[in-house]
């Protein structure tokens, strides 16, 4: 039961927000506490917010898959000794280029590490859904309890306002007795010391009553302490069979069917993916890539101007053996603006593909160090395992002795107050005949006020202990 006790603590400390609901219900049942938990519990929130992320990690697996695409864009100024791209000779001057690039990748091989890590999400998601089953089983467990404490504290109330009822009429009737002279003074004051001890345990009763309400309204962030109430329901011992069973049957169910042992084993999993997500790191990677590139420019561009008239020929070279010259056309060159933007992205573009190999040799052991911290993590995942496996195997023992011992109590206490009705009315007699005082009937009625209280409290702790150990068989506190 530690596991139990420490979960409702955490829970009880993890209450700090507020609820609005304007269609709240006057009185609460416990079905309705229990929606109202799973709807505005913190705890449950967080939860949620684990199989977001499990979800996210999964769309990252996904897109591991697929290919990546990244482009680029610059528009830049030189000035000073700077190549022109039109003639291929250093100037100087000012020129503006723009270039454009696009690049495809996808990953060929990469050792496994893409549906590695796709299945450790999907581990991760299905972990994450354990998490919040469990987390709602315990949470219902807890507004049961501080539920039924609630039905404690009204039965227990009650009894001590129809004992005080009693004894209101005790006074009356001594009174008249002692007034006639056939009683002591000294009985009336005694049944009015026994009024005004009554009146201080009701006092006491109410006082409980208003904190177990507050208790459970702050489980339930709802702000209205003053109007929060529970329906006026009557909860009979659960008609069950759960005791018939061995508690080596209802260890064997709890394994099947708490959550508890099913996140330890999707958190060994996921550590023993890890390792194989860390040794693929061991084997070569191989990408493919295209990639598209063009520019643009602001320099003028050369074209041909024809043969210059006034000097139609030039000198190009000497035939050696003659000493003759070799003459060739002299073309003017002749300069003209730039062509049109998209003239020039379209002649200047090219293309660039291939393929890359990454080969890891050596990178000072952190490949291997890392294999091996992850190794100790699935180590302490599998104790972590096994130690969640003994702790619900104790658990249910308990759980299972809890019940048992309760059932024992419940039926101590019912034959208790069947005994002490049977010896108040016999004290009542008593003294209504004169055989007996004051003190001895107050006696009576308090060893039946305690008796009843027992009953009281015997009777729900039955109820909840058979709650437990009907969770741990896989039976909830309230469907949800």
């Amino acid at each position: 039961m530690k596991a139990i006790v420490l979960v409702i603590s955490i829970f009880f400390l993890s209450l700090q927000a507020t609820a609005q609901d304007n269609n709240v219900p006057t009185k609460w049942t416990l079905e309705a506490c229990v929606e109202h938990a799973m709807d505005n519990n913190i705890s449950i929130k967080q939860s949620q917010l684990d199989q977001e992320n499990a979800d996210i990690s999964r769309s990252e697996a996904i897109g591991n898959y697929l290919p990546s695409l990244n482009g680029s864009l610059s528009n830049s100024w030189n000035s000073g000794l700077t190549q022109n791209v039109t003639t291929g000779i250093l100037e100087n001057q000012t020129v503006r280029n723009l270039s454009a690039n696009a690049t495809v990748g996808l990953t060929l091989f990469d050792g496994l590490r893409n549906l590695r890590t796709f299945q450790r999400a999907k581990l991760e998601k299905l972990a994450s859904q354990y998490s919040l089953q469990l987390m709602k089983d315990d949470i219902a467990l807890f507004v049961a309890n501080s539920y039924l404490q609630i039905l404690v504290n009204k039965q227990q109330l009650e009894v001590l306002n129809e004992q005080n009822k009693t004894t209101k009429e005790q006074i009356e009737l001594t009174r008249k007795t002692v007034e006639v002279g056939t009683a002591p003074e000294g009985d009336l004051l005694e049944i009015q010391a026994t009024d005004a001890d009554e009146e201080q345990q009701i006092v006491v009763a109410q006082n409980n009553l208003r904190i177990s309400k507050i208790s459970l309204s702050q489980t339930l962030l709802i702000e209205d302490y003053q109007n929060f109430d529970i329906a006026d329901e009557e909860y009979d011992i659960p008609l069950t069979d759960i005791l018939s069973k061995t508690p080596e049957e209802i260890v064997e169910k709890a394994k099947q069917e708490r959550y508890e042992v099913k996140v330890a084993e999707q958190d060994l999993e996921i550590a023993e993916k890890d390792i194989e997500i860390s040794r693929s790191q061991l084997y070569p990677t191989l990408n493919g890539f295209v990639n598209y590139n063009t520019r643009e420019s602001d320099r003028g561009r050369t074209v041909g101007g024809g043969i210059d008239p006034n000097d139609p020929t030039r000198e190009i070279g000497i035939v050696e053996a003659t000493g003759q010259a070799v003459i060739a056309p002299n073309f003017r060159i002749e300069t003209a603006g730039p062509s049109s933007f998209f003239d020039q992205l379209a002649r200047n573009d090219g293309y660039t593909y291939g393929l890359q190999v990454n080969i890891p040799v050596f990178n000072g052991f952190a490949t291997r160090n890392q294999i091996k911290r992850r190794e100790v993590v699935a180590k302490r995942a599998e104790f972590q395992l096994e130690q969640t496996e003994l702790d619900l195997e104790a658990n249910v023992y308990q759980a299972y002795v809890d019940a048992q011992g309760a059932a024992k109590a419940y039926e101590a206490a019912q034959k208790a107050v069947e005994s002490q009705k049977l010896a108040f009315e016999y004290a009542q007699q008593r003294f209504e005949v004169g055989v007996s005082n004051a003190f001895e009937l107050s006696q009576s009625k308090f060893r039946l006020t305690n008796a009843q209280n027992r009953l009281i409290n015997a009777k729900y702790d039955y109820i909840f202990n058979i709650k437990v150990l009907e969770l741990y068989f896989g039976i909830r506190v309230v469907e949800y």
